[in-house]
């Protein structure tokens, strides 16, 4: 290659660093709309139910009196009714079956007494489960035992619980909470952390009405 006069270099140079710089900044302007495309793109946080808010809609299963499955859906259980739902991570678990859910059965009267019309127990368990636990505990009609067994409801409160690191194979299930709901609309919520079971129970809740 023949060598270049030292204005002729420099010129060379010159033209040879725009080049680069162009490719530069052609490649970096063709990530940016990838990236602000990935970025507007991204699925939104869900979030959490709150005091004041709709109870989100839902269909849940259980085994009635007569052993027929039946479905319900949230609304059907609120629409002009004050209501108490609460959740628990797993039937037949030892918090949930020796204190969380016998003390809502013990203190029905109690509740329904200040006016509520429905308490149901929720978890992401099958129906199958749920009516299996039903029995163990020798429950009748005092606490309606409900199966969130697609967790279409726990998703949709934003609670859901993974306890896929514990050997017991829980997988996701729903964190432990207390709510009441009048018409619908969320009361009050006694939302644990995780599963702990300090203010959930049903004693809390006849505090408040």
């Amino acid at each position: 290659m023949p060598r270049l006069l030292p204005s002729a270099a420099r010129f060379h140079r010159s033209v040879s660093t725009t080049t680069l710089h162009l490719r530069l900044r052609t490649r970096r302007s063709s990530l940016f709309p990838r990236l602000f495309a990935s970025s507007a793109s991204a699925p939104a946080v869900a979030t959490t139910i709150s005091v004041g808010d709709n109870l989100p809609d839902a269909n849940l299963s259980y085994f009635g009196s007569d052993g027929e499955l039946q479905t319900v859906t949230i609304s059907d259980l609120t629409k002009d009714k004050k209501a108490i739902f609460f959740a628990v991570p797993g039937a037949f678990t030892p918090t949930c079956s020796q204190k969380h859910l016998p003390e809502f059965v013990e203190k029905d009267g109690e509740l329904h007494a200040k006016g509520v019309d429905t308490i149901a127990c929720i978890s992401v368990n099958d129906a199958f489960m749920m009516h299996a636990w039903k029995k163990d505990l020798n429950i009748r009609d005092e606490v309606l035992l409900l199966s969130d067994g697609n967790k279409e409801f726990t998703r949709a409160l934003g609670v859901e619980l993974d306890l896929s690191y514990k050997p017991m194979g829980l997988g996701v299930r729903s964190r432990r909470y207390a709510l009441l709901a009048e018409d619908g609309v969320v009361k009050v919520l006694n939302l644990e952390d995780g599963g702990a079971f300090t203010f959930s129970g049903a004693k809390d809740l006849l505090k408040v009405l």
